[in-house]
């Protein structure tokens, strides 16, 4: 799809126009640094943004309501940044949004979609094999992910002890007993492969309670698990197009001519109860006598409620585990049916890599939201459109944007927008839903071009390209 070139407004029209909304606006090369000027104790944002992207009011405000973010009782925030997809949220905080305080925790900072994130899987299979039996292994794929023919079942310990304590527990719980879809799993490759999870697949303590419902014993068919979920969710298949860094490619298992799968999904209905929950319980937490925040961002302050701060990281982290292991058995289904349709074909996992999540880094903790760490030499999974490319690329480690980068292309017309956009952008796209209005939603013209937010990070030094995958079919719920 060609984008219109976008035609800024000159800078002083554009810091007039800032000014009047509260805000001090400063530009240098790609970076916007914003600051609400009623509040010259918060710290600047900064915002990685190239010249080909608008800079969007409605966002800008809620990332310096979010930089300005602190308790009354002691915290705060100590940097903000955003990553060039950033846009505005429906909770009051910016997709793209990344933010380092001290004594704080936010906890609309992750919002309700806890742990979202990528998963990539490099198959051992070129195009023309895929062509020669393309039917058959869309038509399994579609039954297991949209039709709920997956057959996921678990013993309850297993489940209690994989949200208690990550991808590991998850893994040697199915050692002990695996059944339904998970009967046919190579449990010593998933062994393996739990290096190539983010932190090992373990975010913290959790606690299966923060579930009430979820039994004890017997056996468990969890609704949520092995499902790809709503919004800007999928599972797509692509090919290799190009290798950019091919040592690094070579040991991370891609290979030009391959398929890959790319998964982005999340904790579905259990991030949604924890989160909704816990941005209710900030707001109850909140010191009496204390005004409520203008910006409607409530926060936790580890000076004087320590005991909700742990009770927040415990129940985020059990959200975190559920949507790492969703992730994990959406693989498995893809590779269950590989090897049902292909034979004995590998599906080796790249990484897995998550979003929406607060992590403790040296001894300030770290909140993103639609973001992504990119720690130095770190893979990075950042998807295009499902009608354009998507990349695999290496982190540096950059303190710019606070060892982070984009999620993908990040969001240009809202949904309930999308009714009106002529153009969508789906000539050539395959894209596989039991909603026909899902293919309009997230139809190419709903986002930004990738190009030029792939560009900018790479020109800051945040990441560095290793492939460039092109899109075949794409499942969305």
């Amino acid at each position: 799809m060609v984008h219109a070139p976008v035609v800024s407004p000159p800078l002083h029209r554009l810091v007039r126009a800032f000014a009047r909304a509260g805000i001090d606006l400063q530009r240098d090369g790609a970076v916007w640094r914003v600051r609400l000027l009623a509040t010259a104790d918060a710290p600047a944002a900064e915002i990685l943004l190239p010249a080909e992207l608008p800079l969007e009011l409605k966002a800008v405000q809620q990332l310096v309501q979010l930089a300005a973010t602190h308790h009354p009782d002691g915290g705060r925030v100590c940097r903000a940044c955003a990553t060039p997809d950033f846009h505005p949220g429906d909770s009051g905080v910016a997709i793209g949004s990344v933010v380092e305080s001290e004594d704080l925790l936010i906890p609309q900072a992750v919002g309700t979609d806890i742990n979202c994130g990528m998963r990539l899987h490099a198959l051992d299979l070129t195009l023309d094999e895929f062509l020669a039996h393309k039917a058959t292994f869309i038509e399994r794929l579609k039954g297991d992910y949209l039709l709920g023919t997956r057959d996921v079942v678990h013993d309850a310990p297993t489940l209690r002890a994989a949200l208690a304590g990550g991808v590991p527990a998850w893994v040697e719980g199915l050692r002990r007993g695996a059944h339904g879809m998970l009967a046919h799993a190579d449990l010593t490759q998933l062994t393996g492969e739990v290096d190539r999870h983010y932190q090992q697949g373990v975010f913290g303590p959790g606690d299966p309670d923060w579930l009430p419902d979820l039994p004890t014993s017997g056996r468990i068919r969890e609704d949520g698990l092995g499902t790809v979920g709503r919004g800007n969710h999928f599972v797509e298949l692509q090919v290799v197009e190009e290798v950019l860094d091919p040592k690094r490619a070579w040991a991370w298992g891609v290979r030009r001519g391959q398929l890959v799968a790319m998964i982005h999904s999340g904790s579905r209905h259990v991030g949604g109860h924890i989160g909704k929950r816990w941005v209710e319980k900030a707001r109850e937490a909140w010191p009496v006598a204390a005004r409520y925040p203008e910006s409607g961002i409530f926060s936790l302050s580890w000076r004087s409620t320590p005991a909700l701060c742990h009770a927040y990281l415990e129940a985020e982290a059990t959200a975190a585990h559920y949507g790492a292991i969703n992730r994990a058995l959406l693989g498995e289904l893809l590779r269950r049916r590989l090897r049902e349709v292909y034979g004995d074909r590998a599906a080796a996992l790249v990484y897995d890599l998550p979003h929406n999540l607060t992590l403790k880094e040296g001894d300030r903790y770290v909140a993103r939201k639609g973001a992504c760490p990119a720690h130095a030499e770190q893979p990075v999974i950042i998807p295009g459109s499902m009608g354009a490319a998507s990349f695999l690329l290496v982190g540096h480690g950059s303190e710019q944007c606070i060892r982070s980068a984009s999620h993908g292309a990040g969001r240009a017309v809202a949904r309930i927008d999308m009714s009106r956009v002529k153009s969508l952008g789906l000539d050539g796209v395959e894209c596989i839903t039991l909603r026909d209005e899902r293919r309009v939603e997230e139809a190419p013209a709903a986002y930004k071009p990738i190009g030029p937010v792939i560009d900018a990070q790479v020109e800051a030094g945040l990441v560095s390209v290793v492939a460039r995958f092109r899109p075949l079919v794409t499942f969305k719920a």
